[in-house]
């Protein structure tokens, strides 16, 4: 379904109508996918509009866009700011935020060092990423034919568009053959992640997740989930994961902006314990709608009022 649209999008520091953000067809990033971007939420709660996890998702575009050499025209607060103005003139109180950088029109070599660097930032309602009931009743994955890159091919620290062009084709894999997403292995044949979200695994007590070694987006979520579970009293191993570890876990469940904490309920047909929302995730769940819904402390500053 199309977005739903908003009044203004902020373009290279100006807000323009949303129907007048374009770019020219010989853009350096239509045909190479030379941009970095970023997915960010702002929740609605009782004490006001709030956006979660601001500055890290602000440090990590620009860790992106270094290691794409991409000279970002603002700073770090401009960004930020640009960010709440956006959210406030649209007027919504909660939404999904999407700030891209990108290579525009100048030449069209390979070589994108000559092209103008444009910063865009749009925002819209969206609801849950995986469906309505994904949350509670949790989503059927299969693993993925398609593998993610190997080391030293296409940086996996970098939020990059490119990069996602591996994640459509495990997207459009998992949809094509009737599940809701897809696990990817890395080279090695261990876990990485799904196209879009980390994965965690829960077996006797014990949680796992991939180390930023098994070529992960170190996921701003994820390391909320990291955080939470410590905050909870139990402890999480960054460490490789077997395919087949998957199916004789108790719980697993992948974490994202986008898909917050859902449960996934069967791996390639296999039903993962109970197949539903395991006890340990939804004691994290928990966790993280009480701080993001400010019924908790935000004991780590977490959020920034809008």
């Amino acid at each position: 379904m199309p977005l739903p649209k908003c009044d203004k999008i902020w373009f290279n520091g100006q807000l323009v109508d949303w129907d007048d953000a374009k770019i020219h067809v010989l853009s350096h990033v239509v045909h190479y996918g030379s941009s970095i971007f970023e997915g960010i939420r702002c929740y609605e709660t009782a004490k006001g509009s709030a956006v979660f996890r601001l500055d890290e998702h602000v440090n990590r575009l620009f860790d992106s866009a270094k290691i794409y050499r991409m000279d970002i025209p603002y700073t770090h607060e401009q960004i930020k700011e640009a960010i709440l103005e956006t959210i406030r003139v649209n007027q919504l109180s909660a939404c999904y935020i999407r700030p891209v950088v990108f290579r525009g029109y100048e030449n069209l070599g390979v070589d994108p060092m000559g092209c103008p660097v444009d910063v865009v930032i749009a925002v819209w309602e969206w609801g849950e990423y995986l469906g309505e009931a994904a949350l509670k009743n949790g989503v059927s994955v299969c693993t993925s034919s398609w593998n993610r890159m190997a080391p030293n091919t296409f940086p996996a620290l970098a939020k990059a568009g490119g990069n996602y062009l591996n994640s459509q084709l495990v997207r459009i894999e998992a949809n094509a053959n009737g599940y809701d997403e897809g696990i990817v292995l890395g080279t090695d044949g261990l876990v990485s992640e799904g196209s879009g979200e980390n994965i965690f695994v829960i077996k006797n007590g014990s949680i796992y997740t991939p180390e930023s070694c098994f070529a992960i987006l170190p996921g701003i979520t994820r390391h909320t989930a990291i955080t939470l579970i410590r905050d909870l009293g139990m402890r999480v191993e960054q460490r490789g994961i077997p395919r087949e570890f998957l199916y004789i876990a108790d719980e697993v469940f992948f974490t994202g902006t986008a898909a917050e904490i859902t449960p996934i309920r069967a791996i390639d047909q296999v039903p993962i314990g109970c197949g539903q929302c395991g006890p340990i995730t939804a004691q994290i769940q928990d966790a993280f709608f009480a701080v993001v819904r400010v019924e908790a402390e935000d004991r780590h500053g977490w959020l920034t009022f809008v």
